[in-house]
């Protein structure tokens, strides 16, 4: 196997990772979602936010695995001019689509600290 080859092998392997971590993940989320959405009817309105914020981290981690892939692919195989520009392009594109669902999954920007809640632990509940 040349080397070619070896990373075209590597780059599906990423690519199919991230497919199936969207996948996976928007199954999940919606799994999540109905039972609490039947369990409990004063608890619709959480277990619809728990969904978006669910689809929107398995999106963000499929981006993110994806973008890999393309970098890999353009550094390795195809290093020419106009392949990093339009690498340059998707990078831009998926990171501005990272920033926005980031923002609507935490309800803050990416660069911002979790708040702090009075007894220590961040919103997401880590110390």
């Amino acid at each position: 196997m040349d080397f070619r080859a070896f990373i075209e092998l590597l780059v599906m392997g990423f690519e199919l990772v991230g497919v199936l971590a969207l996948v996976v993940g928007v199954a999940w989320a919606l799994v999540v979602f109905a039972r609490s959405y039947f369990r409990d009817v004063a608890a619709r309105p959480q277990a619809y936010r728990q969904l978006r914020q669910g689809i929107g981290r398995a999106i963000l981690l499929g981006l993110e695995l994806l973008v890999a892939a393309d970098i890999i692919r353009t550094v390795a195989v195809d290093p020419t001019f106009q392949s990093v520009g339009v690498l340059g392009l998707i990078v831009v594109v998926r990171t501005f689509l990272s920033w926005a669902l980031e923002v609507e999954v935490n309800g803050r920007w990416p660069w911002q600290g979790a708040a702090v809640t009075p007894a220590g632990a961040t919103e997401d509940g880590e110390l």
